[in-house]
């Protein structure tokens, strides 16, 4: 992901934490759910921002395990819940804890990462624990009104760009402002710099939503991973259905709504039409120059932060600069 050595090292001393801490022993059906999603992987792109923007200010991020693993332990609990919404079977090519258990079991023990995502920032000093926990409720609760929105959007007819930017903003963006934010505030760093990365984040994490609406449509299948053109065989309202369902004209139209309204129909056959009408339509450059203009904010937000620990810094932006150009 990067030259630099910092994210690595950080890497492995924040899933030695993960993978040794004391999450409860009994009943095994409440727990065994918790260490399994955990060991599930993904990039742990959220605590290594609270790790390095952290890193920005001090130079002992380690001081932090605690409370960027809390970040990722709420993150992982969402993702639990929201499997169960989506009646998910996979998740990161393994069964979903509902599937692997069953839906009870993984209602119960999403509830019990919550808690210990709270348990987890109780070693931040005291006079800054209170912000953070004001910081995280707002988060949490702005997590679950962009699910909630995301689902009302499933029986809409009519989605407008801004409900779907501000959607994203909620239910993906934030997390990353806060996580950002979080490794600042126990950084000690000015107010400014804290609004600064948490702006940051949120800019970068609509960004990255941009991104996945586009590679579920146009990325190389050999190298995604899985496959191409979920959003438009679930008919799913992404950046590109929005606006190719506000331009399209005439036979466009047509094509586009009769595609929509099919139950049942060939599923490489609907994606290749829905696709050739993205790019005819000119969808997919609209998406790409959206998601640019975010990047492009972000960036500049970032430049502006105080340079305290410059290798801290060049760390944050190789591993932002990776996830803005990924082809997966």
């Amino acid at each position: 992901m990067t030259k630099n050595q910092l994210a690595p090292e950080l890497l492995d001393k924040l899933e030695s934490f993960l993978s040794t801490y004391p999450f409860g022993q009994k009943p095994d059906e409440l727990y065994d759910p918790i260490r399994y999603i955990l060991k599930l992987g993904g990039k742990r792109i959220r605590p290594l921002l609270s790790l390095l923007s952290y890193g920005l200010y001090q130079n002992d991020p380690e001081k932090i395990l605690s409370q960027a693993a809390a970040v990722e332990v709420f993150h992982n609990f969402t993702l639990m819940h929201d499997d169960i919404m989506d009646q998910a079977p996979l998740r990161r090519g393994k069964e979903t804890v509902h599937e692997k258990w069953n839906p009870n079991v993984a209602i119960l023990s999403g509830d019990v990462m919550l808690v210990k995502a709270y348990e987890l920032f109780l070693p931040s000093p005291a006079e800054q624990l209170g912000e953070i926990i004001q910081a995280f409720n707002q988060t949490a609760a702005e997590v679950c009104e962009g699910q909630q929105l995301d689902m009302n959007f499933e029986t809409r007819d009519h989605v407008t760009e801004g409900e779907y930017l501000e959607m994203i903003r909620l239910k993906t963006a934030v997390l990353l402002g806060f996580a950002l934010k979080l490794g600042a505030l126990l950084g000690n760093a000015s107010k400014e710099d804290q609004e600064r990365l948490y702006d940051f984040g949120v800019s970068i994490g609509v960004g990255f939503q941009l991104k996945d609406d586009l590679l579920d449509v146009f990325a190389d299948q050999a190298k995604f991973g899985k496959q191409v053109g979920g959003d438009i065989i679930s008919n799913k309202k992404t950046f590109l259905l929005i606006k190719a369902l506000e331009l399209a004209q005439g036979e466009d139209a047509k094509t586009l709504n009769h595609w929509l309204q099919m139950e049942e129909f060939d599923p490489h056959e609907k994606v290749q039409a829905v696709k050739s009408l993205y790019e005819k339509i000119g969808v997919k450059k609209l998406a790409e120059d959206k998601m640019n203009e975010f990047f492009s904010t972000g960036f500049s937000q970032l430049e502006e932060i105080q340079k305290v620990n410059e290798p801290y810094y060049q760390s944050l932006y190789e591993i932002t600069q990776a996830l803005v150009h990924r082809e997966k």
